[in-house]
């Protein structure tokens, strides 16, 4: 049980005993007591007032004199600030806690809750290359999953590959339409990039045959529209007209962008790439063909990816298997009045009641939509794994898809709906703007992992601290360094907020960075490489005794707090919270380790005072190390053991 934890326990037996009232350890408020105040945490002792019918002041007063009597081992002292009871944990509780704590390689790992999730992540689509964007929906899967391990969730790690729809069409038809046999063995391409040449092939294409047809529509030219669709057009033709629509940029824009849209849908390459969907879903079999090839080179394309990245699954689906799922979805949906059918045949729900709109779930020619799939495949997971929550980690423009996706299965009765959650992160930008799939102006996955491990390696060498490494040693240490500057930068931040990657910032040495601590988790392994593996060995013997120095508990302190760090990671879903304590313990071990007075260093290992003292700074070194390390390890960072 952490510290804190004990705060509570001993409080709310406390309370009980004074006052005779129920009382648990939810109902405790304990924070780290600030820095101008005597002790080390607080307790909000105003909820305590009700029972005590006193003043805060003498609640406080009481409370404390009662925790000191009953709970002598925990609590050594206290002083109560107005509302405020500030305790001073006893010295014996952090000596114990570091001799136990020091030789435990994970500190923090909770053991098994009983409890199962499922945590779908990466998703990619099988028309073109991991991107930046892929980068911090991958790094943010993976991590919340370690971070649930560790919290003692069962984790099955899923990923969903878009791998059929018009998107997929788009860059099989430029392939069949320009690409003259080229595959990536004959090209030297690899496989998910090739592809993706050909998708924006494609949308370069469907650029230039729709910007005659948004002219003419702009002019009030119609010709290239008929039925429905014509209507459709004429309307927000004349809804751009109007002076409101005119004088809000906003408006204008989202109907530009429709009438763009509707626009695109009538050029000549877009029909042919929906006759191909259409024969595909038919099971054309030289469509199929093509299809199974292209997508086996983007595969082996993504398998290298993600190797490099670090990234793993336990089970991978396929919309190309689920989405006729969806449709069975669909049609039970209908038979139980869920759904309703329109003239045109498409099908949809009417979700206006809950505040939403009506939202289209099957096209009216037959084909799937995107909700579609995920009805089916939210249906296969759960029979698959019959998890307590399944967890979509997904970017935050698609909160209104996933509350309708919940929504459904719980008005279908699904038995996987309750636990349905969605992870939504915000995109990431680079700083000069946003990246566009269609117009060719993304940043590949690919590239940008090259760009870090070269500007790592340049720095590593500017730094000149790598004497002595072989060439095998120096690769190593600079894919080390370049990965993990790139995760930590990504996953530092609120995973809720928008960001701006840049790529020099987040290698810095000297700031908040991965880099950064992982050259303080270096700095303390080369502390410990100074004494043998017997003097290492005898520690797990040794308690200290004597008073603590103030930074010597400082340390203690952070590194016991790191359980309960992980469970507001847990909680959250953010692994910026594991970002933002790794960074504090290796700052303050660095503190630790250069506090000078009088020209010398106060907390010197090596030149300890005496004995005892140094045994203790090997043990907090050691702790210190190890929790860095499984820190880092939940974010799927490396931390090098020279640098």
């Amino acid at each position: 049980m952490s510290v804190v934890s004990s705060i509570k326990q001993a409080a709310a037996e406390a309370v009980q005993a004074l006052y005779q009232q129920p009382f648990t350890m939810a109902d405790v408020a304990v924070n780290t007591t600030k820095p101008e105040f005597e002790g080390e945490y607080t307790i909000v002792v105003f909820p305590f007032t009700k029972f005590s019918r006193q003043k805060p002041e003498e609640t406080g007063q009481a409370l404390g004199a009662y925790l000191v009597e009953h709970y002598p081992d925990l609590v050594a002292g206290f002083n109560v600030v107005k509302g405020f009871l500030n305790l001073s944990v006893h010295q014996n509780y952090w000596l114990g806690y570091i001799q136990q704590a020091h030789q435990n390689p994970e500190p923090g790992r909770k053991p098994s809750n009983g409890k199962k999730v499922m945590v779908e992540y990466s998703s990619p689509n099988t028309n073109k290359p991991l991107h930046l964007g892929h980068l911090r929906n991958n790094f943010l899967g993976f991590s919340v999953s370690e971070i649930l391990k560790a919290n003692g969730f069962e984790v099955i790690k899923a990923n969903l590959v878009n791998d059929r729809g018009i998107h997929i069409c788009k860059s099989m038809l430029a392939w069949q339409l320009f690409a003259h046999g080229d595959t990536p063995q004959s090209t030297g391409i690899k496989g998910d990039h090739l592809v993706g040449d050909y998708y924006v092939r494609f949308e370069t294409i469907l650029r230039e045959q729709a910007e005659p047809i948004i002219s003419d529509v702009l002019e009030g030219n119609f010709k290239d529209f008929e039925g429905t669709e014509k209507e459709r057009i004429i309307k927000l033709h004349a809804a751009l007209h109007k002076p409101e629509v005119q004088a809000d940029e906003e408006k204008a824009g989202k109907i530009k962008d429709e009438i763009k849209e509707l626009s695109r849908n009538r050029t000549e390459i877009m029909q042919q790439a929906k006759i191909m969907l259409q024969q595909w879903e038919a099971g054309n079999p030289e469509v199929r063909a093509l299809w199974q090839t292209m997508n086996s080179w983007v595969y082996e394309g993504f398998e290298q990816t993600y190797k490099r990245l670090g990234i793993d699954f336990d089970k991978v689906y396929y919309e190309s298997d689920t989405y006729l799922l969806g449709k069975d979805v669909v049609e039970a949906g209908l038979q139980k009045g869920v759904f309703f059918r329109k003239p045109d045949n498409s099908v949809w729900i009417d979700l206006t009641a809950d505040g939403l709109d009506e939202k289209l779930v099957l096209r009216g020619d037959g084909t799937s939509v995107y909700i579609t799939q995920d009805l089916g495949t939210a249906r296969l997971k759960y029979a698959d794994f019959h998890m307590d929550q399944s967890l979509y980690v997904v970017a935050d423009e698609q909160n209104y898809h996933f509350k309708v996706l919940k929504l459904i299965l719980q008005k279908l009765g699904d038995a996987s709906a309750d636990g349905i959650e969605h992870l939504s992160y915000g995109m990431v930008e680079l700083p000069h703007g946003r990246m566009k799939s269609r117009e060719g102006t993304v940043v590949d996955a690919d590239d940008m992992v090259e760009e870090m491990i070269n500007t790592a390696a340049t720095h590593t060498e500017e730094l000149g601290k790598v004497k002595g490494f072989s060439e095998e040693e120096l690769r190593e240490l600079h894919e080390t360094i370049g990965l993990g500057a790139m995760k930590f930068f990504l996953l530092k931040v609120d995973p809720k907020k928008r960001m701006i990657f840049n790529p020099e910032e987040s290698i810095d040495l000297h700031g908040f960075t991965g880099p950064f601590i992982q050259y303080s988790h270096a700095r303390i392994k080369s502390i410990l490489r100074e004494f043998s593996t017997a003097d290492l060995a005898a520690l797990a013997d040794y308690r200290h005794n004597a008073p603590l120095l103030p930074m010597e508990k400082e340390l203690i302190m952070i590194n016991e707090q790191f359980g309960s760090v992980l469970e507001d990671a847990q909680r959250e879903w953010s692994p910026s919270v594991i970002a933002n304590y790794a960074f504090l313990l290796a700052q303050t071990f660095n503190s630790f380790y250069a506090k000078k007075e009088n020209g010398k260093y106060i907390y010197s290992v090596r030149d300890a005072e005496n004995e005892d003292k140094r045994k203790l700074r090997l043990q907090i070194a050691i702790l210190t190390a190890n929790t860095i390390k499984q820190s880092m390890k939940l974010l799927g960072i490396q931390v090098p053991e020279r640098m």
